[in-house]
């Protein structure tokens, strides 16, 4: 292993520890109000009286402390809910009803615009601008989008035979237990919660306990709006506690999850131990992006360098292997580094902060260590490889080249700031070794040939392709995993029927001129 400008990164890691200010300097940061877990309408304490630290990862600190749900406050919780969808009003309503109030939810979230930004910022180390203007007002987006479809909910007439009549109905599934992971708090609730809702489900979530600060926030906004009580309930915990619970509740009807395949083997063990009930997994992703001779340079580099370092690489989506045809692969090289060198890692509230901190010490830890991996295994460290400060979880954008499939950090999900450059001579020698993976969340290529996106395109076996892009969704676009990336699709109306299933009713015909 060869280590490429060292001087050069040694400067770059002066020049991020002196990149910015303290953020009590650059935004004033609110008290925390919901602490509590959120129960059948009511901020509670837990069962237990146990609390665990919500950390700032900016400093390695704690924020606050919240209440830590078990076993037996997820029991309260799903009670709250199964009364909820059996007796309330919720699954009654009428669609435009239900989407009247998502529609008025949507509105408190903008009016809160600012709280929730920081929160998102303080608590998970995003940027505060993209939770500002992208993450929280795609939340509101995303209710509204969802709210429209719910008066939409139909079934279809059925031709049979002989005398008889039949059509379908579209019911909502039930209650749904929704665990959700850490990396973006506020879609990641409201990727599951805006379709089930709007279903007529009731809910019970558990965020990540890394970062249980805005879902809290968002269930009181949700009771201002005028969700019932017991519709939508928030457990803050453990997965070992909390979210097993969940998964092998015999009172809960589906299972919603994104994180890492290990945990989804366990959660799709629970259900089908527990009540057999239906999941849905967006789980680990390890994304190829296919560069070719003809691509623009420029615009190449920048879709391969944002692909992946892009919320400081913690994306299940990110474009973490780079292949690059071998003809413009020392252009993309070098294109690169001046992007690497430029990046400025920091506090998120620094509006000149490209990246901030790993959201959490364990993740941070281990980001780490698969980049030791890559230095041993003989991957050429071109530029980063290093923490930041002693302060924080803070690490420095790494590019690895020289990278072999056999690798560790080419086979196994780093979700972090370090990219795998790899050449390649073929288009044919280009798939073979984007499909050599066990993953299948998300692919790219980038070339001026259609016929050449068109036949990648549709040999790459990935939920999503983008074509001379990279990490372009819409809510309307839906997305999942193919191989061991999962089951189930989010966004669109794909995820809407996730929360929906089908009853067929037949009815006899007597005496029937016409069949």
């Amino acid at each position: 292993m060869r280590k490429i400008n060292t001087e050069r990164n040694l400067k770059m890691a002066d020049h991020y520890n002196g990149s910015s200010q303290s953020s009590e300097s650059l935004v004033n940061i609110p008290p925390i109000k919901f602490t509590k877990l959120f129960i059948d309408g009511n901020f509670v304490d837990s069962v237990s009286g146990k609390t665990f630290e919500a950390i700032d990862p900016r400093s390695g600190e704690a924020i606050t402390r919240v209440s830590e749900g078990d076993k037996e406050d997820v029991d309260l919780a799903v009670k709250a809910a199964r009364f909820a969808f059996d007796n309330g009003p919720w699954p009654r309503l009428s669609g435009s009803e239900r989407g009247r109030i998502l529609m008025k939810f949507a509105d408190l979230i903008e009016q809160n615009i600012e709280e929730l930004a920081t929160l998102e910022a303080i608590n998970g180390g995003n940027l505060f601008s993209l939770c500002k203007f992208m993450e929280v007002p795609g939340a509101a987006m995303r209710l509204r989008y969802y709210a429209g479809a719910a008066d939409k909910i139909y079934g279809t007439v059925l031709k049979l035979s002989k005398g008889l009549q039949g059509y379908t109905l579209r019911e909502p599934i039930g209650v749904v237990g929704a665990i959700l992971p850490w990396n973006f708090p506020t879609t990641m609730f409201f990727i599951k919660a805006a379709p089930a809702l709007a279903a007529g489900c009731t809910m019970v979530v558990k965020p990540a306990e890394q970062t249980p600060l805005s879902a809290l926030y968002y269930a009181h906004l949700a009771k201002l709006a005028g969700i019932p009580d017991g519709v939508l309930n928030v457990v803050n915990g453990f997965g070992e506690t909390a979210g097993a619970a969940i998964s092998s509740h015999m009172d809960i009807d589906k299972v919603s999850f994104t994180g890492s395949t290990e945990v989804g083997r366990k959660i799709m063990m629970a259900a089908a131990a527990s009540n057999l009930k239906p999941v849905s997994l967006e789980l680990g992703g390890k994304s190829p992006l296919l560069i070719f001779d003809d691509a623009d340079v420029d615009e190449a580099a920048k879709f391969a360098f944002d692909g992946i370092f892009t919320s400081k690489g913690e994306i299940c989506l990110a474009s973490s292997r780079i292949y690059v045809q071998e003809g413009i692969y020392d252009k993309i090289v070098n294109k690169l580094m001046e992007k690497a060198n430029a990046w400025v890692v920091g506090d998120p509230f620094d509006p000149q902060v490209n990246q901030g901190p790993q959201t959490d010490k364990n993740q941070f830890e281990k980001i780490l260590s698969y980049i030791e991996h890559g230095k041993r295994e003989g991957a050429t460290l071109l530029t980063g490889g290093n923490r930041i400060g002693q302060k924080g979880y803070y690490i420095q954008p790494t590019i690895f080249a020289d990278v072999k499939e056999d690798m560790i950090i080419a086979k196994e999900e780093i979700f972090g700031p370090v990219m795998s450059l790899m050449k390649f001579k073929t288009m044919e020698e280009a798939i073979k070794r984007a499909n050599d993976t066990t993953y299948g969340l998300a692919a790219g290529v980038i070339t001026k040939d259609l016929n050449v996106a068109n036949t990648v395109s549709r040999s790459i076996r990935a939920g999503v392709m983008w074509m001379n892009c990279y990490l372009l969704l819409d809510v309307g676009c839906p997305y999942g995993g193919y191989k061991m990336s999962g089951f189930g699709r989010e966004n669109g109306m794909d995820s809407f029927n996730e929360y929906l299933q089908t009853k067929s009713v037949v009815i006899p015909i007597h005496d029937s001129p016409w069949h």
